[in-house]
């Protein structure tokens, strides 16, 4: 048997064998993940969308792989980036459900994460939007000092942020460890449980509102838009919710410009097209279908500018870009902004059934394309893949062993992300709000769950989910019963 190297790196927090970091001769691409939130499986063009078109996201399809079957780990935003940050399926232990703005970090900061991958491999890490995964080591945090742990701790190099989602307090930018722009004669306090402070809200001023709530986000009003819980002070720290996608833009585009001679991953999580919607002024009104067509133009011209940014500091065919979304699509989110009444004839989730929260393919099927034009010939894969397999992929691709025990749900897909092979996953769990199904092959089982029986579906033949045929297959129903009680365990 051979020795094992004992010399040991320390890297964000975690102890990495020297074996794994042993220096390899394959290509090192630079790594930028796109992630879209609340992005439907029909929302663009390349997808079948006819009532909007989104020609730059369309281009990344048509010169990559775009895959009919990729997944987000859950149909709801937290555990969904738990996963893809992880490997690991995110309900296997309690409180990484959707987070409050307060929340402290569930990522721990001893295991191997997406960005230690890179880290590990030499490449400069960062997060440029948004967050939503907890920071601080506790819910009660001193909002106008250092606050650690968050993405630095797990192994982001840079972070430029915002804590949890644009509907949720405090609404502020923080980078590094630090929010911008404090004030230490306005300090910030934040509170879920009860008001704070004199700031008006949207449920005793609905009159200050310019975008009206339809249901719970009426609490502290920042630029005229009522959020979920309680801030004050902090004045000149908020930001202006027209600027969040150009200016995580510009902090994506200065991390490119400032790395782009040495390999580099950026997880670009984009706000767009998350309520509340309210997008740069120039987009306002483009869509015909509304703040949330007109966001998903603003996302797509982003897409435009990073990848023109690319082609001009000649590392394009080199830049593996992928593009998904962290869950299905919704309307009606909290905010009365139309979405329903000028959706008109376009389908969000396209063919498929459920939205953001469903355990139908809906919820959790998402745009899923990778362009690396040096090595990915242009194609359409029909293979089942999830976001949660992209550290085990990376870390196999970089010839990294991973840590015993952790990213255990994660797969080595690499072959199949690149377009050398049509083999996917043979299962994949599904999350919905708070309950699981499991697919394998052609089949899905959903559980009984609330007051609804076990359901059956063959997706190859009812895709959208209609019939549900446990009575007819019940053996395969026992099948996929027993490989759901295998997973889980």
């Amino acid at each position: 048997m051979k020795k094992r190297h004992l010399l040991t790196l320390m890297i964000a927090g975690i102890f990495i064998p020297f074996s794994i970091v042993a220096q390899n001769k394959k290509s090192k691409p630079n790594v930028i993940f796109i992630y879209v939130d609340d992005l439907g499986y029909g929302d663009l063009s390349c997808y079948g969308a006819k009532a909007i078109s989104t020609p730059n996201t369309d281009k990344l399809a048509t010169n990559g792989l775009r895959f009919t079957r990729g997944h987000a780990t859950s149909a709801t935003c937290t555990p969904s980036r738990f996963g893809l940050m992880t490997g690991q399926y995110p309900w296997r232990k309690p409180g990484r459900n959707i987070l409050p703005g307060d929340a402290a970090l569930i990522i721990p900061t001893d295991q191997i994460t997406l960005p230690k991958v890179f880290k590990i491999e030499g490449y400069t890490t960062a997060i440029i939007g948004k967050w939503h995964l907890g920071l601080g080591d506790q819910i009660n945090k001193d909002w106008n000092a250092d606050i650690k742990p968050g993405p630095n701790e797990v192994g982001f190099d840079y972070s430029y942020i915002f804590p949890a989602t644009a509907d949720r307090v405090p609404t502020v930018f923080m980078e590094n460890h630090r929010i911008i722009g404090l004030d230490p004669k306005d300090p910030i306090i934040v509170n879920y449980k009860s008001k704070i402070g004199n700031d008006p809200t949207g449920k005793e001023h609905p009159e200050l509102l310019k975008l009206q709530s339809s249901v719970g986000h009426n609490h502290t009003i920042v630029n005229g838009i009522g959020r979920i819980g309680y801030m004050s002070g902090g004045k000149q720290t908020r930001w202006t919710d027209e600027e969040l996608g150009t200016t995580f833009l510009a902090k994506a585009q200065d991390f490119i410009a400032q790395n782009h001679k040495k390999p580099f991953f950026l997880y670009f999580a984009l706000h767009d097209i998350h309520v509340p919607r309210m997008p740069a002024t120039m987009f306002k009104g483009k869509s015909n279908l509304g703040y949330r067509g007109d966001a998903i133009l603003e996302m797509d011209w982003i897409v435009g500018q990073i990848t023109k940014q690319l082609h001009e500091l000649g590392i394009e065919q080199n830049t593996m870009i992928v593009f998904s979304s962290d869950n299905g699509p919704v309307l009606d989110d909290g905010y009365a902004d139309k979405a329903e009444e000028l959706n008109g004839i376009h389908s969000p989730a396209g063919p498929l059934r459920g939205w953001k929260t469903d355990l139908y393919e809906g919820g959790t099927r998402v745009p899923f394309i990778i362009s690396w034009p040096a090595h990915i010939k242009p194609a359409v894969s029909q293979e089942l893949v999830c976001q949660i397999d992209f550290v085990a992929s990376f870390a196999s691709y970089f010839n990294q062993k991973l840590p015993d025990g952790q990213a255990s749900d994660s797969q080595n897909l690499w072959d199949t992300f690149v377009g050398n092979a049509k083999q996917g996953r043979k299962t994949l769990i599904q999350e919905g709000y708070s309950n699981l199904a499991i697919v394998s092959g052609d089949w899905k089982y959903i559980p009984p769950f609330g007051k609804n029986g076990p359901q059956l579906y063959n997706l190859k033949e009812d895709l959208a989910e209609e019939i549900n045929v446990f009575d007819q297959f019940q053996e395969q129903a026992a099948i996929l019963e027993a490989l759901f009680k295998q997973e889980k365990n």
